[in-house]
């Protein structure tokens, strides 16, 4: 078990780092991007920027998750091969076509997502949908093999080029929002051809062949996939046309300051899949499944402390305009929600391990509907702040709805105890923090950063949610017997 957890955690590891320096690099340009970029131009960049990413999930048609699951099914490295081609040639050319079609009406789509006219924005929109998931794709080919070095070196070359190219856009050539989405995927487009020619016996551009298997297993798992992601949209789009652009742009930046959670659930995300459907014995799966979620939930609660604690200086420190500044508010709620996105991540590789992703879509359904009824009750009194409650709001609910239609399918000993534990603590040493201590002041600052890195891993290990044993075996360190220790 140990074995397959730091698996697990080296690929986690080598698919976050390039995340982790595009985090390092975002904060680093924020102020830059804030500064030349008003809060309506960030909203309407970032609004654009969650449609692509939704827009992707549809086209692709679960074709992704399909071929990740059957390549571990196949055991010819020709008949993977065949697989791999097919995958890129559809989606090669689902995307141009869609991209094709989409940029005759820029203009109208633009002013219908955005409440713009800017048909060259959403052309750089329609670029990005392109290159985003056709590069999606050739991750995933890289991932089943866990090739984590050019994994890493492409992904890495993809934030350097992005960051470049978006400073570059937006500070000196005084691009706005167009030069923002630009930059960000214009750079992967380049990255994309350079993966092709690496991955080129893999690509393809034949009619493709064999998809009915994929799709039959793929496309029910997007309706589950694209409500899951809608959350993520619903929220921008809500407070872009029935508030203003400028608090989707304080949103947006919430959002952002919230990397760090996302850096853990997106290197989650990459590794947990082929990790999960790699294991071929049911009771191991069963305790790794279980193992997994309670060391997810107990890192991801420090880590959305840590944000709620420290949330006040980094919005102050990292926001040029200070009509950013109420972006803190929202800041752990949207944390929150995006920590137990990484929980639905879990239980859909359940669905997905019994071949039953049907299963998904009620849950998701059900989250999105409770979404929409809570930002409509609660944003026009609390603002952004009512736009995070309803995001964490509809993702609780998805994750118990998905635990009541999955529990069968593959009976998963969750510690149910330790993980409440993990919560508690956590949670209590945040709500702790910042009802306690200041959010202005170094000495503030210091105080509450000890409770977060200091105070609640010591409480995570007196109340026994991990124990030194475990780490130690994490590590890849013995752990030594009564015996050895007595002698």
């Amino acid at each position: 078990m140990a074995a397959l957890l730091r698996r697990l955690l080296a690929s986690a590891i080598a698919y976050q780092t390039p995340s982790v320096i595009s985090a390092l690099l975002a904060l680093l340009t924020l102020p830059l991007y804030t500064k030349y970029l008003t809060a309506d131009e960030l909203g309407y960049a970032e609004t654009l920027l969650t449609v692509i990413i939704l827009g992707s999930i549809l086209l692709r048609a679960g074709i992704g998750e399909a071929f990740v699951r059957f390549w571990f099914l196949e055991e010819e490295r020709e008949g993977r091969l065949r697989l791999a081609r097919t995958v890129s040639a559809w989606t090669i050319y689902v995307t141009t076509g869609t991209a094709a079609v989409c940029l005759v009406f820029a203009g109208p789509l633009s002013e219908a997502l955005l409440d713009l006219r800017d048909a060259t924005l959403m052309a750089y929109g329609l670029l990005g949908l392109w290159a985003f998931t056709n590069l999606e794709i050739a991750y995933a080919m890289l991932r089943v093999e866990e090739r984590r070095r050019v994994y890493v070196t492409a992904a890495v070359a993809n934030v350097l080029l992005t960051v470049g190219l978006t400073v570059a856009l937006v500070v000196f050539a005084d691009y706005g929002a167009r030069g923002y989405v630009l930059g960000n995927y214009g750079a992967s487009a380049v990255v994309l051809v350079g993966l092709w020619i690496v991955l080129r016996d893999r690509i393809s551009l034949r009619p493709p062949r064999g998809l009915k298997p994929l799709l039959a297993y793929g496309a029910p798992t997007v309706p589950a996939d694209a409500a899951i992601f809608a959350l993520n949209v619903v929220d921008r789009a809500w407070l872009l046309h029935a508030q203003s652009a400028t608090l989707a742009g304080q949103y947006a930046l919430a959002a952002k300051l919230s990397t760090v959670v996302i850096v853990a659930v997106r290197g989650f995300q990459a590794a947990w899949p082929p990790l999960a459907y790699s294991v071929t014995d049911e009771a191991e799966a069963a305790r790794l499944y279980a193992r997994v979620t309670r060391a997810y939930v107990m890192f991801c609660g420090l880590v959305v402390a840590g944000v709620a604690l420290v949330g006040p200086w980094a919005v102050r420190l990292l926001a040029t305009r200070s009509e950013y500044h109420p972006a803190m508010d929202a800041l752990p709620w949207v944390a929150l929600g995006w920590a137990l996105y990484g929980l639905v991540l879990v239980l859909v590789t359940v669905a997905g391990r019994a071949k039953v992703t049907t299963r998904n879509f009620p849950a998701a359904a059900i989250g999105l509907v409770v979404n929409v009824a809570l930002l409509a009750l609660l944003v026009h009194p609390l603002g952004i702040v009512g736009a995070g409650l309803a995001l964490t709001g509809a993702y609780v609910v998805m994750v118990a709805v998905l635990h009541l239609l999955t529990r069968r399918l593959f009976v998963v000993p969750y510690e149910w105890g330790r993980m409440a534990a993990a919560v508690l603590v956590t949670a209590g040493v945040a709500v702790a923090g910042v009802l306690l201590v200041p959010d202005q002041g170094a000495l503030a600052l210091l105080v509450r950063f000890a409770l977060g890195a200091l105070a609640a891993p010591l409480l995570l290990l007196a109340a026994r949610v991990v124990t030194a044993g475990e780490v130690r075996a994490l590590l890849g360190r013995r752990v030594p017997t009564t015996a050895a220790r007595r002698g």
